[in-house]
């Protein structure tokens, strides 16, 4: 407290309101008159203080210099990776099921703790493009009434390198090059492949990133992993070991790279607009969280894989992800910079019950995470600034620097002291401190890795060979295109010898595509059991369809009925309907019916699904030379379908995306030279049903059987949705009694699960000695 000679400043925000009043909106601007930012009311803001009306501006003029000093300063540095990103505001609900392994209160069952999560690419600045080929980080920030809990993670389970002491050399390698800035936002360029080929450990990332992982298809479908290995302690003291796991309840689904392309020239804030338009629209998207528990022993390995290597991954065969809770993100940001741009993360925010290891990756991340944001954020009291702020109390001893908010009270900000009466105390172990695990460490002061980091490529072949056939065309094309942007030939043929060793017909493939021989594999590679597990593509899959898009095409002349039926089972089944049609307004001049997107403003890739509910004859604004999508030749010359409706349907159909038609719109789909009967292509008479069909196809996504193969492909003929050899042994961490046979979400719209929880009387794995007998 204040001693009685002292009174703090007035408790009022940043725009002079006092905390507790009745404002809606307390930090936001206030009062209804333009002013100074100290609160002087201006009588004109357009005209500098002159001498005379063509005279010299005054120097005089403070609102001048205010106005441009701040305007000077808007922009503060843009993080060096992740620059680019979206955010949102949410709620995690703990399942309780975690409570047997940690003791973090936020686990425990039925809390409910709020949370801010902020998705981006990596390698592009603040304005480069959303669909990018590109890692995507997935942070979340837990405010937990033990202080912030971050989980900082990727979309990608795997990180390149495994040091973070090469952390700078992997970004300058993949960033622009220093002398042109270019490419932006790309990993097709020679020194990132220059420097992957050379650190073989970057391999695996580097396949997950040629796969479709690289380009997804929505922040909403978008799994999320915490890369690195942590350890937890449950309130009897005994430790497990760790990977934390996001799993879309909406499935994980990509673009294809056509897709991406179009985006990023079309709407470069692709995946922006879709998760803020999602949250507008009351389709809210979740997560589940979970863990794969491992026991903690002395050498950290699990099944021959040394967990604190960042560049492996655990296979859910044979260790399942356990469900802990859900995360909804129901509100968007109130103020981009306020919130998106100014929030921080850092994997050394922890709570009680949850510590870090070892992994030399993570250990150099504790330390960069805090120092980016001294220039960043300007200052140390990064921690103060609104987005950042723990909903828990804070009595930390920091004092002063840029930006200090708090005003501390009080003459001993250090322990022990006897002026302050001993404020603040250290915290008994009954009111639960945040205490590091004791650990054992020894060895030598060395600049080494243990041996077991030596396997960089039986994991990428593990991978590549868990995916379906599609998938592997896929990555093939990928690498070919990538490649194919390189100048220098050591590169390419450098890259090229390792994919032969990891798979030699995927090796050909690429080499076939660059024109040069296939080399000798770079190293031998053991022969890898499959994991289904990392395949986004499941024999049966029948995820939730709720918040897709799906285009409801019709002109004037239309029925305008069926597309008022149309709209409304669209709604009804969860999903946003966009009419589209020749022009802006209303369909027939009807004010019942607005139009939501023009054949001049749109393009296939907004679309998950179409439904034609009729042709659309040529419009005034067709001409190729108005509109240069109308000289598309894809169509049947001289139609009498606007051309851009034919390409609309042609992109749907290419994309394997669900079409379904009505009678009145078989001229159009007769335009684009598409059937009925192909896989994903229906034809109903009724609105009503159409829609019921398209929600059935839209469960799986796409239409998975209509991807094209080739017949030079050396994988042709094999079934584009199944694998071979599947994980026969039962996982190691499945308890007896446990069905381990699944982890996926579980509802009527969704594949089975495991149970969430171990069968009452079994305990989670929570030691080596208590696992050692399973």
């Amino acid at each position: 407290m204040p001693n009685p000679d002292q009174r703090a400043p007035e408790t009022v925000t940043a725009t002079g309101c006092p905390f507790g009043a009745s404002a809606v909106a307390p930090r936001s601007q206030q009062g209804e008159f333009l002013t100074t930012a100290t609160g002087t009311r201006l009588r004109d803001s357009d005209h500098s203080l002159k001498a005379g009306r063509r005279g010299p501006t005054l120097l005089q003029d403070h609102h001048l210099r205010e106005k441009i000093m701040h305007f000077d300063h808007e922009r503060i540095p843009e993080r060096v990776v992740h620059a680019r990103g979206a955010g949102a505001h949410g709620v995690f609900t703990s399942y309780g099921t975690g409570a047997k392994i940690t003791t973090a209160r936020f686990l425990a069952e039925k809390i409910e703790t709020p949370v801010f999560v902020r998705f981006s690419t990596v390698l592009g600045s603040r304005g480069s493009a959303d669909t990018v080929r590109d890692t995507r980080g997935f942070a979340t920030k837990f405010y937990t009434e033990e202080g912030n809990y971050d989980l900082v993670g990727n979309n990608i389970p795997v990180f390149f390198i495994q040091d973070g002491i090469k952390f700078p050399d992997v970004v300058h390698a993949a960033k622009p090059h220093p002398d042109r800035e270019i490419p932006q936002a790309q990993s097709a360029h020679d020194t990132f492949w220059d420097f992957v080929s050379l650190h073989t450990e970057a391999q695996a990332h580097t396949m997950w990133n040629m796969s479709d992982r690289g380009i997804p298809a929505s922040f909403r479908t978008m799994e999320g992993f915490g890369v690195h290995t942590f350890r937890l302690t449950n309130a009897d003291g005994e430790t497990c070991l760790v990977k934390f796991h996001w799993k879309p309840v909406a499935g994980v689904h990509s673009m294809t790279w056509e897709e991406a392309q179009l985006a990023a020239g079309a709407d470069p804030d692709f995946h922006r607009r879709d998760l803020a338009d999602a949250i507008e629209a009351g389709a809210f998207p979740s997560w589940e969280l979970g863990v794969q528990v491992m026991p903690d022993t002395q050498d950290e390995m699990f099944e021959g894989i040394d967990l604190l290597d960042p560049t492996k991954l655990v296979p859910e065969e044979l260790c399942p992800v356990q469900l802990l809770g859900k995360m909804t993100l129901n509100a968007n940001p109130t103020n981009y910079f306020a919130e998106t741009e100014q929030v921080m993360f850092n994997p050394g925010h922890l709570v009680p019950g949850i510590d870090v290891t070892n992994d030399p990756l993570l250990q150099a991340r504790l330390f960069s995470y805090v120092d980016t944001q001294l220039t960043r954020l300007g200052g140390p009291n990064f921690a103060q600034i609104p987005i950042n702020r723990a909903h828990a109390p804070v009595n930390d001893m920091l004092r002063d620097g840029f930006h200090q908010h708090a005003v501390h009270t009080g003459q001993a900000p250090y322990r022990p002291n006897s002026i302050d009466a001993g404020n603040p105390a250290e915290t008994p172990e009954a009111q639960r401190p945040f205490v590091e695990v004791s650990t054992p460490v020894s060895g030598e002061k060395v600049r080494a890795v243990p041996a077991t980091f030596d396997d960089h490529l039986s994991q990428v072949r593990m991978f590549y060979r868990s995916l379906t056939p599609v998938e592997q065309d896929h990555v093939a094309a990928a690498y070919t295109f990538e490649l194919g942007k390189c100048y220098e030939n050591p590169v390419r043929e450098r890259q090229l010898a390792h994919l032969a060793a990891v798979d030699t017909d995927l090796a050909k493939t690429v080499a076939t595509g660059l024109g040069l021989p296939v080399p000798e594999p770079s190293t031998k590679v053991a022969d890898v059991e499959p994991s289904p597990a990392l395949s986004q593509v499941k024999a049966e899959m029948n995820f939730p369809v709720d918040g897709r898009i799906v285009g409801i095409v019709a002109d004037d002349d239309a029925d305008l009925a069926q597309v008022k039926k149309a709209s409304a089972a669209v709604e009804k089944a969860g999903m946003t309907p966009f009419v589209v049609a020749a022009h802006g307004g209303h369909l027939g001049g009807k004010k019942d019916v607005v139009i939501d997107r023009t054949l001049l403003t749109t393009r296939s890739i907004e679309f998950d699904a179409l439904l034609a509910v009729s042709a659309i004859a040529p419009a005034p604004d067709s001409a190729a030379a108005f509109d240069a999508k109308a000289g598309d030749p894809s169509g049947v010359p001289n139609s009498a379908v606007d051309p851009r409706l034919t390409l609309l349907i042609g992109e749907m159909y290419r994309h394997c995306k669900a079409i379904a038609f009505l009678p009145e719109a078989e001229a159009a789909m007769a335009a684009a030279g598409i059937e009925a009967g192909t896989p994903g292509i229906v034809q109903e008479k009724d609105a009503d049903k159409a829609v019921g069909t398209l929600v059935d196809l839209l469960g799986a996504h796409r239409a998975w059987d209509r991807f094209p193969r080739s017949s030079a492909d050396p994988r042709a003929g094999r079934d584009v949705v199944t694998r071979a050899g599947a994980m026969s042994h039962r996982p190691s961490s499945c308890l007896p009694g446990q069905d381990c046979s699944s982890s996926r979400p579980s509802d009527s719209r969704r594949p089975e699960r495991a149970s969430t929880s171990p069968p009452d009387g079994v305990s989670w794995v929570a030691s080596a000695s208590r696992l050692s007998t399973y």
